[in-house]
């Protein structure tokens, strides 16, 4: 199958954060301080989580400057250089959990696996936003963080930018990955809906089956079913007894006769008498002269 999108989305931001906290946490650049009097005009200081920066017109940058004002050992930038590399650490766990939950090259992603290298990565990105909020609320706090007095002034540099961006990469990123609990999320609840109790009781209640007693049938309406006469039960029983012997011949059918004589009044016409016989027919069944 196609990565998901999610997915996909989450491989590209989760490296791109990474690379950023990465340069941000070895860059001497989260503050920058220039403005000295006994200095040349363009001399600018860089200061990172390990190292101070000395740059003059862009073209001579010299580091391991001496740290006359303590700032290394303040407690911002020694809790940032804890959760930055934490931040560091974690992405990398998280990044090969989602290497092998992803598994671009498996018909089939463990949506398990990937769901939760986003948890991972998430939490990689707040180690990292923590620690860069912090120093950035005390950017100017000149007693918090150590700098030179007025008019010397301290701004924010590159590499505390790139902090910001890693970290929200890093949350997007595993925000991303973490969306891959869904499917598996939404097969769980379909198996627990299907074996719910509460399912199988409200079944029970809106299903109800009552056992009716079989009415009393008229012996012509019991035994007719599906247009056919069905044989009675003592009809059954005769029935099925075996047939001895062997079939006698019917008589031929007897023929009607009519003991009247039907041409006595037509012989009676054919001499004249009368147009109608007067005798009375003797039989209850009329005379062919009457027909």
């Amino acid at each position: 199958m196609r990565t998901p999108v999610v997915m996909t989305l989450g491989m590209v931001l989760a490296p791109c954060g990474l690379l950023l906290n990465l340069i941000s946490t070895l860059a001497p650049g989260w503050r920058l301080v220039k403005g000295f009097l006994d200095q040349p005009v363009d001399v600018v200081l860089y200061q990172g989580l390990w190292d101070i920066c000395r740059e003059q017109s862009s073209r001579e940058r010299e580091c391991g400057q001496q740290d006359q004002w303590n700032y290394l050992a303040a407690e911002p930038v020694l809790v940032a250089r804890g959760l930055m590399v934490t931040s560091l650490a974690v992405t990398a766990l998280g990044l090969l959990l989602a290497t092998l939950g992803v598994r671009c090259w498996q018909e089939e992603p463990h949506f398990v696996l990937a769901g939760g290298s986003g948890v991972v990565l998430f939490a990689a990105g707040l180690f990292s936003l923590i620690p860069v909020s912090w120093y950035n609320h005390f950017l100017r706090d000149r007693d918090v963080l150590p700098a030179p007095a007025s008019p010397v002034t301290v701004e924010v540099s590159y590499s505390l930018v790139l902090g910001y961006l890693g970290s929200c990469l890093l949350l997007l990123g595993g925000f991303s990955l973490g969306l891959s609990f869904a499917p598996w999320c939404e097969e769980r609840c379909h198996s627990c809906r299907k074996a719910s109790p509460s399912d199988l009781r409200r079944s029970s209640i809106s299903t109800v089956y009552v056992d009716w007693p079989e009415p009393a049938l008229t012996p012509a309406i019991k035994y007719y079913s599906n247009g056919q006469h069905r044989p009675r039960p003592a009809e059954q029983g005769v029935a099925s007894k075996p047939k001895v012997g062997f079939p006698m011949p019917r008589p031929p059918p007897k023929a009607y006769t009519n003991p009247v004589d039907v041409l006595d009044g037509e012989a009676a016409e054919s001499r004249g008498t009368s147009s109608r016989s007067t005798r009375p027919c003797h039989s209850t069944l009329p005379c062919d002269s009457d027909l």
